[in-house]
């Protein structure tokens, strides 16, 4: 296998105003490549995101990667995806919150605006690929298909975020950091050395279209205020009250205001939310165990799988990997663990990987859990 982007490309650069993006721009010019910036307006009232050097959606970010592309010496245009934002991402965080799910905003991001909406403009007008600062490789396989797989730095890695892409998407796509064994510290000092003003502007980990950081005052108010519903425990007993199942998270220890402690003395853990009649359930951490689950709308990072394998999975952005063995089903994806995990819940991403070649993601719908044997929706 090699890398792709041999020959010179016209090459749209999405610029958050970060330190990543602002160095794949530089690297993607330094190759040789026509590049051009363009920073994503995702918000229609840029004031109303996270103030302060975060390096995603404000007016400041909007700045600082205008000075980065001027630096470089390379074209820079603002586009307004707000509305599109607004309904792909925001609102599709909002119902899958309230339904009980656990969604992950940036994987819809990179799914519905910095790979599809954003990449059909750049395609439509004349630019071969988009380039972000995600620490990823696309590699050409022997065949001529391309394949998504983890960064050479596992620390780094963001590939988990970037499953949804389908191989049309991976043919047009670019991640200059994602094959180079550097730290961030080090990313920062190329910045610096290449006169970029972002070298040390702290990384963005929160929600972007979240103010303030606090998810569930964000939910309440698009979901009618508080609505006091029952924290139950594994028998149906209540054991207090809660504002809002929006606000709960599978595996959730803190937070849960239970007046007294468990009879053997062990904290207790979310183990389901139930939008329906407003419950959320509670128990022991073993019965948090997952031996498997069913995920749906699957997408392949090349061709699907033909049968039953095994593979690793990851479930969250930053955890680790596990072994499994997984098979498609009726469009429907159905995943065996090894060993059973923790904190697995409807909504998120399921990715599958082959070594380091990411196989394919889809969205968890249903769990199994060792102590019940039986399915749960959240």
């Amino acid at each position: 296998m090699t890398q792709t982007s041999q020959r010179p490309l016209r090459v749209l650069a999405a610029m958050s105003g970060g330190v990543d993006s602002a160095v794949a721009a530089a690297r993607a010019a330094e190759a040789g490549h026509d590049v051009t910036g363009v920073h994503l307006a995702l918000s229609a009232n840029p004031q109303s995101f996270r103030t302060g050097a975060r390096g995603c959606c404000t007016i400041e970010d909007s700045r600082d990667a205008r000075r980065a592309a001027d630096v470089i010496g390379i074209p820079f245009y603002v586009w307004d995806l707000a509305e599109r934002f607004r309904e792909d991402v925001v609102e599709d965080f909002v119902a899958e919150y309230e339904a009980g799910r656990t969604p992950n905003p940036c994987l819809r991001c990179n799914e519905k605006i910095k790979f599809a909406a954003l990449l059909d403009k750049a395609l439509a007008l004349g630019f071969d690929a988009v380039c972000t600062g995600h620490y990823a490789t696309v590699v050409l396989a022997d065949d001529g298909s391309r394949e998504l797989h983890r960064a050479s730095d596992m620390a780094k890695d963001q590939s988990y975020v970037l499953g949804v892409l389908d191989e049309r998407q991976l043919a047009h796509a670019m991640f200059p950091l994602g094959d180079t064994l550097t730290t961030k510290d080090e990313i920062r000092a190329e910045a610096e050395r290449r006169g970029l003003a972002v070298a040390k502007k702290p990384d963005s980990h929160d929600i972007c279209f979240i103010a303030d950081g606090d998810t569930q005052g964000f939910l309440a108010d698009r979901l009618g205020g508080t609505a006091e519903g029952d924290i139950l425990d594994e028998s149906g007993t209540k054991l207090g009250t809660h504002e809002g199942a929006f606000g709960f998270t599978i595996g959730q220890r803190k937070g849960l205001r239970i007046g007294h402690p468990a009879a053997d003395g062990k904290p207790r853990y979310v183990l389901d939310i139930s939008p329906v009649n407003n419950t959320v359930t509670v128990g022991p951490v073993e019965a948090l165990d997952v031996t498997a689950l069913t995920a749906i709308k699957p997408r392949w990072c090349g061709t699907p799988p033909s049968g039953p394998g095994t593979y690793t999975a990851q479930l969250r952005a930053h955890g680790g990997e596990t072994e499994v063995t997984a098979a498609l089903v009726d469009g429907t994806l159905t995943v065996a663990f090894t060993e059973p995990v923790r904190g697995v819940a409807p909504g998120q991403a399921v990715v599958l990987y082959d070594g380091t070649r990411v196989v394919g993601s889809a969205t968890i719908a249903t769990t199994v859990r060792r102590e019940t044997a039986a399915a749960t929706s959240g």
